[in-house]
């Protein structure tokens, strides 16, 4: 425990995202503000905060440069205002494609500076009668190794959206004590996958999961299943809003990490 926090109020920001910037700028403003409210150190927003198209490819004109950007200003600019770690859900980076962009979660101390930038690895697809996502058509995936940061509560991890179906990705992280997880899961796949996956990612790395999601429908017609929440590393729920704009907020407790992972020492029975 030497160096870090004995506990940490932390919150996920749940968005309906459209198709103006500006208003979704607005809209997280507006839910940082009440996590801060609410004593959060650390807030998270959802993935694709700032921006939801009708086509995958609409997002290519809003592409920033690393450091650069009204985006990545704005997230700058509200953790430094707040004082808070922000994960600032995911915005579009330009990558060496021209015709694809990285999907890109960047997080920001509190004093505003980017400290840890993830280019989502895992791209989405998904084929069921009409309902049909192919990720891969704007965005070229990250190749970097999964990132993770460190903040008063500790070693932190970081995945988007899909990540979440592959549990050697988070493994691959080390030990962490906190998953922070921005996702616009679709209402299909997240009304039957969404919270067993975030507990099971908790339960196997006996770690904290934050979630921030998508929940609404859109106005491009998407429906994402929301259900942003926290989970403890025993895998109980702290907090969860189904639907709908909102804040899932909690406390990182250092003591019961330490008690879940002394009672059942998982980490320590490895054998692969």
């Amino acid at each position: 425990m030497s160096g870090q926090d004995h506990s940490m109020a932390v919150a996920a920001v749940q968005m309906v995202s459209g198709m103006e910037v500006a208003d979704n700028l607005e809209q997280a403003a507006l839910g940082i503000g009440d996590a801060v409210s609410g004593g959060a150190a650390l807030v998270a927003l959802p993935e694709y905060f700032c921006f939801m198209g009708r086509r995958d490819t609409d997002k290519l004109p809003l592409a920033e440069t690393p450091g650069d950007g009204p985006i990545q200003a704005f997230l700058s600019d509200q953790a430094r205002r707040h004082g808070i770690w922000l994960v600032g859900g995911t915005l579009p980076l330009r990558s060496p494609d021209a015709d694809r962009v990285h999907n890109t979660c960047l997080v920001y101390d509190p004093q505003g500076r980017a400290c840890a930038r993830y280019d989502k690895i895992h791209l989405f697809g998904f084929q069921r009668g009409e309902e049909s996502y192919d990720e891969s058509r704007a965005i070229r995936p990250g190749d970097g190794p999964p990132p993770v940061f460190d903040m008063p509560f500790g070693r932190t991890a970081l995945g988007i959206c899909y990540d979440l179906r592959f549990p050697e990705f988070f493994r691959a992280q080390g030990d962490v004590r906190l998953m922070v997880l921005p996702a616009a899961f679709t209402w299909t796949t997240g009304s039957v996958h969404w919270e067993v996956l975030l507990r099971a990612r908790a339960i196997e790395n006996q770690c904290y999961v934050l979630a921030s999601a998508q929940g609404g429908t859109h106005a491009n017609g998407r429906r994402t299943w929301g259900h942003s929440m926290l989970i403890d590393p025993w895998g109980e729920i702290l907090d969860c809003v189904p639907e709908g704009p909102g804040v899932a907020a909690g406390t990182l407790d250092a003591d019961r990490l330490a008690a879940v992972r002394e009672s059942l020492p998982a980490l320590r029975h490895r054998v692969l």
